[in-house]
C-alpha cells in the first residue's frame, strides 16, 4: 500500500512541474503575439503610406511605362516565398500551409523555385512533390525580420534581374480571432499593368495632391522597394504571431489535460490515503478489543 502511495505522490509531483512548464511557455507564447501583433499594426500604417506614394506617382506621370523593367525570361518561372515554423508544439501550422501552396501552384506553368523559412515547412513541401530550391531560418524577434527579409531580396532580385523568376508569391499563414490563423498568398512580382491598376483606383484623403520631388522615378523606385520590403516583413510578422497563437492554444490544452490529470491523481491519493488510515483503526480497534477480552 505504500508503494502505491508514494508512486501517486510521484506522479503528482511529476504533473505539478510539467504543468509550471506549461504555464511559462503560455506566458512567452502570449508575450510574443502581443509583440508581431504591434508589428503588424504597424506595417499597416507604414503599407498603407507607402501605397499613398506610389499613388501620387502614378497619377504625376499617368504611364505604367515609369515602372521598374522587367527582364523578359524565355520560360514561365514562378517563384514562391512559404514562411513557416522551426519549433514543435503548433499543431498542423505547417501541413496546412505546405498542402495550401501545393494546392495553389498545382496549375501554375513552368517552373517552380521555392524557399522555404524554415526546417520543418521545408519536410513538408518536399512530401507534397514542390522543389525547394533555398531555406532560410526563422527569425526568433523581431529585430531579426530585418536581416532575414533583406536576405530574401536580394536573392529573389539577383535571380529576377536574370530573368530566372517571372512571378514571385508569398505564403504564409494569417492570424485571424483568437488562436486561429488561415493560410495566405499574396502576388509580389510581377510589378505589371494589374497591379499598377489597383493603386491607381486609391484615393487621396484630401483635395490636393502633393508633388513629387527629385523627379518621379527615382521617389517610383524607392517606393517600389518599400512596398516589397514592408510586405515580406509583415507576412513574416503574421507567420510568427499565427505561430505563437497555434502554440499558446496547444498550451492551453495541455493545461486542461494536466489540471484534469492531477484532480484524478489527488482524488485517488486521498482515497487510497483514507483507506489506509481506516485499516490501521481497524487493526487498533481490533487489538485493544482482544487485549480486553484477554
Amino acid at each position: 500500500m505504500s508503494d502505491t502511495l508514494e508512486s501517486l505522490r510521484r506522479q503528482i509531483n511529476g504533473a505539478t512541474d510539467l504543468e509550471s512548464v506549461v504555464r511559462t511557455m503560455k506566458v512567452l507564447a502570449a508575450s510574443n503575439i502581443l509583440q508581431y501583433e504591434k508589428a503588424v499594426i504597424s506595417l499597416a500604417d507604414y503599407y498603407r503610406t507607402v501605397e499613398m506614394g506610389l499613388f501620387v506617382c502614378f497619377q504625376k506621370a499617368g504611364k505604367v511605362t515609369i515602372l521598374p523593367k522587367e527582364r523578359e525570361s524565355k520560360s514561365v518561372t514562378v517563384g514562391a516565398i512559404v514562411f513557416g515554423s522551426d519549433q514543435g508544439l503548433v499543431g498542423q501550422f505547417n501541413d496546412i500551409l505546405a498542402e495550401f501552396t501545393a494546392n495553389a501552384l498545382k496549375n501554375s506553368p513552368g517552373e517552380k523555385r521555392i524557399w522555404a523559412v524554415g526546417e520543418r515547412v521545408q519536410g513538408r513541401l518536399d512530401d507534397t512533390g514542390l522543389p525547394v530550391t533555398g531555406i532560410f531560418s526563422v527569425p526568433n524577434s523581431i529585430n531579426t525580420i530585418t536581416p532575414l527579409i533583406g536576405q530574401i531580396l536580394l536573392e529573389t532580385e539577383t535571380l529576377r534581374a536574370k530573368g530566372q523568376i517571372s512571378q514571385l508569391f508569398i505564403f504564409h499563414n494569417k492570424p485571424k480571432s483568437g488562436a486561429l490563423y488561415e493560410p495566405f498568398v499574396q502576388r509580389l512580382l510581377p510589378l505589371d499593368e494589374k497591379w499598377f491598376s489597383s493603386v491607381a483606383q486609391l484615393k487621396w484623403p484630401t483635395y490636393y495632391i502633393p508633388e513629387v520631388l527629385n523627379g518621379i522615378e527615382p521617389t517610383l523606385h524607392g517606393l517600389i522597394r518599400s512596398y516589397l520590403f514592408v510586405s515580406l516583413f509583415r507576412a513574416c510578422a503574421e507567420s510568427l504571431a499565427s505561430e505563437n497563437a497555434s502554440r499558446l492554444a496547444a498550451m492551453q490544452r495541455a493545461e486542461k489535460n494536466i489540471d484534469e490529470l492531477l484532480e484524478d491523481l489527488n482524488r485517488a491519493f486521498h482515497r487510497l490515503r483514507q483507506s489506509t488510515i481506516d485499516e490501521e483503526l481497524f487493526d487498533v480497534i481490533s487489538g485493544s478489543e482482544a487485549l480486553t477480552k484477554k
